[in-house]
């Protein structure tokens, strides 16, 4: 089983066009098709969006009955599944589910010969499964239950999904990562510990061989003070994509053509810009651009990596974005985490001496 790469994301939502309006309207995907999800199940509609090689799959309900209708009652609007491209998704899914994959969905295929689509479905980690898709023609339609438009969302600013941040609930970390390589081949690449504060977290990166496919699964220590990640199992009920990297290019055109959109992007205080230069050198990017764009930056031995988060506007303040612009960096920005702690404190402590 050769992983190709992540054919699509599929989000379940309260309601697809609102939902697809505002992706479109802040990011700049593009509307190309809609009609009854990724498999032709009555009791939903979906909105299919593309920029680039990054295609989301919006479906909403229409029947209480419909896995859509419960996955928001759970969760809210999230990711519910990963679309995962291989040369052959009837073996990718025999081989999986002989490893022990919990099955969800047996392989059909579907549509003309010359455009063959086969799906396959497994459990990944919490409500969210993994879909095997190999596709007899990449250009033909996504599938024969969407009606597409023609348009192809090709020439935007965000290339391809860098990688999904997966919150887990305390002492699942490291059976989700032996999991996801002892059945789905993937590698752990990376692992630390992060302290900041009073709160602590552990996380694990496995990735597939060409890294097509990018998990980042973190765990609070809830010896510590409660934090974010805390939160989030607590708000999403159980294990589930926090967020999802975008790669871009130019973060910098990337930030600003977003953000005149209305995009909200967290801040960042201006002491951590002015330990920037002691911590990394130069990074490719004058730093007063970086401050004035709120955007983060990191060094790992491979080269820079920025990144900017959006803030979240889901109701239970789970989902949310990333933008990432990789010139070299292999890793996370783990290191922003401490620094912008750190740069809390000296502002906290600056503005307490101004009070006095």
């Amino acid at each position: 089983m050769e992983i190709r790469s992540i054919d699509h994301v599929e989000l379940f939502v309260e309601d697809a066009q609102d939902t697809a309006g505002r992706l479109c309207d802040s990011f700049g995907f593009v509307r190309v098709g809609r009609g009854a999800g990724s498999t032709g199940l009555r009791g939903c509609e979906s909105v299919l969006l593309r920029q680039n090689d990054i295609a989301l799959l919006l479906t909403t309900a229409t029947d209480a009955d419909h896995r859509a209708a419960e996955y928001v009652k759970q969760h809210g609007d999230g990711v519910a599944v990963i679309g995962i491209g291989v040369d052959d998704a009837r073996a990718a899914y025999a081989e999986v589910v002989r490893r022990g994959a919990v099955p969800v969905a047996a392989p059909e295929e579907f549509g003309p010969a010359g455009a063959r689509v086969v799906f396959a479905s497994v459990a990944g980690f919490g409500d969210v499964e993994h879909r095997f898709v190999s596709r007899e023609d990449p250009g033909a339609p996504f599938a024969p239950f969407i009606e597409e438009t023609g348009a192809h969302g090709s020439g935007g600013m965000l290339k391809r999904v860098d990688h999904f941040a997966v919150c887990v609930p305390a002492g699942e970390l490291d059976g989700t990562v032996r999991r996801y390589q002892e059945v789905f081949g993937l590698s752990q690449t990376f692992e630390e510990r992060i302290v900041v504060g009073s709160q602590a977290m552990d996380s694990k990166v496995v990735q597939s061989d060409r890294g097509a496919v990018t998990f980042t699964v973190i765990e609070p220590d809830t010896t510590r003070a409660p934090g974010q990640i805390d939160a989030f199992v607590a708000s999403h009920g159980g294990a589930g994509v926090q967020h999802v990297a975008f790669l871009t290019d130019d973060i910098t055109a990337a930030v600003r053509t977003c953000t005149g959109r209305g995009v909200r992007f967290l801040t960042t205080p201006p002491s951590y810009y002015e330990m920037l230069p002691g911590r990394l050198g130069p990074v490719g990017v004058p730093v007063e651009e970086l401050s004035a764009l709120n955007i983060l930056a990191d060094r790992d031995p491979s080269g820079i990596m920025l990144q900017i988060f959006t803030e979240s506007t889901h109701p239970r303040r789970t989902l949310f974005w990333e933008l990432i612009d990789r010139r070299g960096a292999q890793t996370f920005g783990s290191n922003n985490i401490q620094a912008l702690y750190e740069a809390v404190e000296r502002q906290q402590a600056a503005e307490a001496a101004d009070q006095e």
